[in-house]
Formats: C-alpha cells, sequence, structure tokens
C-alpha cells in the first residue's frame, strides 16, 4: 500500500442493475457520430476518421441526483448517448475481436456548455472546459453486455420528446469505434466510452427534468438544478 502524504481521491464508479458498482477508469466521447447530428451542427456526415474527447471520470452524476447549472455559460445543451464500458483492453485491438471487450451498456448525457464550445472552435483554441466540466456526464445504471443489443435512443426534457434515433444509425459502430481508439490509446479495464449523440440537442434550463432511455439498455434521469 503506497504511502500517501494526502488521502486519494474517491474511486469514480457507475451503479450495476442488480448490485454492485462497476469502477471507472477514463471516460472518451465520439464526436459526430450520427449524420443528421452533424448536418445540424454544421458539419458533412461522410464517414471522416472519428474523433474524441474525454471528460474526467469524477464527472459522473449517478443514482438520479440532481445536476448543479454550470458556471460560465448562459447556453447548457444535453446530448443523449449511449455509453459502452470495458471489462478488458489493450492495443490496437482487431475490429472482429472488439466487442468481447465489452463489459457493459448504460445510458448517459454528454452535458455541453455550447457557447464556450464555439467561442473556443472560433478561435481555434482546445474547447476540454466545455466538455469535461463538473457534473457534466449524467448515467443511469449500468447492465451486462450479454444478450443486449442497443436499440431506440430517445430524451425527453419536462415530459416533451427532443431527441429520437435508434443506436442502429451509428456512423462508427461500437466495434469500429474501439479498435479505432485503441489505435490511439491504450485501453484497459474501466474505460468508458460515451458513442455520441444523434440530431435534437438543445439548451436546458434551472429546473429542467432530464429522461432519457436506450432500449434494451435502461434510462438515465437528471434533474438541472
Amino acid at each position: 500500500m503506497p504511502d500517501y502524504v494526502i488521502a486519494p481521491p474517491i474511486q469514480a464508479a457507475v451503479p450495476v442493475a442488480g448490485g454492485g458498482h462497476f469502477p471507472v477508469r477514463r471516460i472518451y466521447c465520439v464526436g459526430r457520430n450520427y449524420a443528421e447530428h452533424a448536418r445540424e451542427m454544421g458539419h458533412d456526415p461522410d464517414r471522416e476518421p472519428p474523433f474524441f474527447f474525454t471528460k474526467p471520470a469524477d464527472a459522473l452524476v449517478t443514482g438520479g441526483a440532481d445536476m448543479p447549472y454550470p458556471s460560465m455559460t448562459a447556453d447548457l445543451h444535453h446530448e443523449m448517448e449511449l455509453v459502452v464500458a470495458l471489462g478488458s483492453g489493450g492495443v490496437e485491438i482487431d475490429e472482429a475481436e472488439a466487442m468481447r471487450h465489452v463489459w457493459g451498456y448504460a445510458a448517459g448525457l454528454d452535458m455541453t456548455r455550447r457557447d464556450l464550445q464555439d467561442t473556443a472552435k472560433k478561435a481555434r483554441r482546445p474547447w476540454d472546459m466545455s466538455k469535461g466540466f463538473d457534473h457534466s456526464a449524467p448515467i443511469g445504471d449500468m447492465v451486462r453486455a450479454e444478450g443486449v443489443v442497443p436499440g431506440r435512443i430517445e430524451l425527453r426534457v419536462n415530459g416533451a420528446t427532443r431527441q429520437s434515433s435508434d443506436v442502429g444509425k451509428l456512423i462508427w459502430s461500437i466495434p469500429e469505434t474501439i479498435a479505432y481508439l485503441s489505435r490511439l490509446v491504450r485501453l484497459e479495464a474501466g474505460d468508458l466510452i460515451f458513442t455520441g449523440t444523434p440530431e435534437g440537442v438543445a439548451s436546458v434550463q434551472r429546473g429542467d427534468l432530464l429522461e432519457g432511455v436506450v432500449d434494451g439498455v435502461g434510462g438515465v434521469r437528471v434533474r438541472v438544478a
């Protein structure tokens, strides 16, 4: 046991349906992975190589807890996503072998300070602070992957449908995404991959209730406090 000079941080974890917790190492997110979302953001949806950004593991919001409205923004957006949890990893994973590394799935939200992101993009600066801020990754309980085929993905805000699509419309599939990402970094057990959001992203306000679902996986529920 190392002799730490300060108390080590608490291990980030996601509750598992039926009991237990999945410890989280890193969070990777895929950008523009649904064609209609790429179009609504002003981009060509052709299969350009996937690109990724990250969130800190302690940005997760679990158990249906409230998400505080973040500082330094007046345009907070929701992005409903299927989350893939890895039970093992490696480098240069073959696409045909990628799914054996998947431990489970969850429904999640990639919350975004859109105004900060737009400003950073125009200035050609990094936009980490538009994505990786505190409480920016609400997530539902995780389910084991065996026998699960994720389907419809939907988000309602205050009961009104905002996003509705199907995971089958991913530009880069789950195995393709894992294989490509493993060429950039070594993946490990405990890594989460937010696989991208469909069209319909929009702003939310304090007091809004967000309820998302991925068929076959489960849901995520969070109120913006």
